[in-house]
């Protein structure tokens, strides 16, 4: 069945997707999931008769030639299938699949076809082609697009259903160069698969993934992907402790793209380095890693990519914004967050956000509370729901920390904690 699938150039979820358009004007359709159809393509369930015979009928072929045991037709099971002209074509009734009793002529032509799909079956299990492979890329490079503005909890679900293509096509003996391309799609879709777990706070298995993604990393041998996936495993003590980890990370992503001086990796994991060692508390060695940092990025010019992965100057002017503000350089944080705001006019997503967070920290830390409080509970309240995470919840609360302990309990303040508090619904 694999094979029929593949030679068809579908992933798993688009022949889904396909079978139950197939069926969706009949009254007991089979019902049709990505999962279900990788458990009858490994064996590990046996589709019901009249799922065969839509199977069959999909595919162009008899059950035997999905490997599956030929049985009879349902005759009051139909299918609508459109043609490629856009119009509907004809009625067919389930009980002409596979009827015919070949005829003895025919008996050779049946064998000749039969071994050239069985050889097919083996190349299949064997190697991917050059259309596949281009498809999970496509693929990939547009999650890593959606990323950006999709929220975390609707991603997870398209990367998922991703990260099982690629375990399908990585599960079986490949060349040695397809499995490198492989194992850097499972990086890349591992981190962003932590990531997303991250910022809907669960710690555990974002932890999970990202080791799984220095594993798959690792395994490619590409170098400047391991760097970028250290670099990004770094957000995640970052965010949540402890806050060496981030540090140790970043130098980690530094010292292994350190080949690729003008790249965005180390451009990125010098000025996450920065943020850490800032947040830390480390003036000295922060302010060393931001002007580092900024020299790195001069040099590689930024990003005009439009993905998780691209360091674009906004970004670059995020994480410039997370240091200054977390080493107390309020005047010359707004100017850099400003800046960074215009870039994020048309995005979506918690980076915009996030700058508006930190410009609030700043007024808190100049001693101007209303400012500080009014501007935090505008940026949550206009928020999309589905993107006020954990991980902006514990900025807003920040707001009200850094506010001098005789504040904290003023009338601002307890209307920005009480408006964090706010289920969605309310709002």
């Amino acid at each position: 069945m694999r094979a029929q699938r593949l030679a068809k150039g579908l992933t798993l979820a688009e022949a889904a997707d396909q079978i139950r358009e197939l069926v969706s004007d009949l009254d007991r359709g089979p019902r049709v999931t990505v999962e279900q159809l990788r458990l009858w393509e490994t064996g590990g369930h046996q589709p019901l008769r009249s799922t065969v015979l839509v199977l069959a009928a999909f595919y162009g072929c008899s059950p035997g030639d999905l490997g599956l045991e030929d049985t009879e037709a349902v005759a009051s099971i139909v299918l609508r299938a459109e043609s490629r002209h856009g119009h509907r074509a004809a009625v067919t009734p389930m009980s002409a699949v596979g009827e015919r009793i070949p005829t003895a002529a025919e008996h050779l032509s049946n064998r000749v076809d039969a071994a050239r799909r069985a050889v097919d079956r083996t190349l299949a299990s064997a190697t991917v082609n050059s259309s596949q492979l281009d498809h999970i890329d496509e693929m990939v490079l547009w999650a890593s697009q959606e990323y950006i503005s999709t929220p975390p909890t609707l991603m997870l679900t398209r990367l998922l259903d991703l990260l099982a293509e690629v375990e399908e096509l990585a599960a079986y003996r490949q060349p040695a160069a397809i499995q490198v391309r492989l194992s850097e799609l499972t990086a890349m879709l591992s981190t962003l698969t932590a990531d997303a777990l991250m910022k809907l706070g669960d710690l555990t298995r974002s932890r999970s993934w990202y080791a799984t993604a220095r594993t798959a990393a690792d395994d490619s041998g590409n170098a400047e992907l391991r760097a970028r996936v250290r670099a990004q495993a770094a957000m995640l003590p970052f965010y949540y402790g402890p806050i060496t980890h981030a540090v140790n990370l970043c130098r980690e992503a530094r010292s292994i793209s350190s080949r690729f001086r003008t790249s965005a990796t180390h451009a990125f994991a010098a000025a996450a380095e920065a943020r850490a060692l800032a947040k830390l508390g480390a003036t000295g060695e922060a302010e060393a890693a931001l002007r580092y940092a900024t020299k790195a990025f001069e040099q590689f010019g930024g990003d005009s990519a439009d993905d998780a992965f691209a360091f674009p100057v906004r970004r670059y002017l995020l994480y410039k914004s997370g240091t200054l503000t977390a080493l107390g350089h309020t005047r010359e944080a707004r100017q850099v967050q400003e800046e960074a705001l215009t870039l994020y006019q048309d995005k979506t997503g918690i980076d915009p956000a996030l700058l508006r967070l930190e410009a609030a920290i700043c007024y808190a830390r100049e001693r101007s509370p209303d400012e500080a409080c009014q501007l935090a509970g505008v940026t949550f309240l206009r928020m999309d729901p589905a993107h006020r995470t954990p991980i902006v919840e514990e900025r807003a609360r920040e707001v009200v920390e850094v506010l001098p302990p005789a504040i904290r309990t003023s009338r601002v303040a307890r209307e920005l904690l009480e408006i964090i508090e706010l289920p969605p619904g309310r709002m």
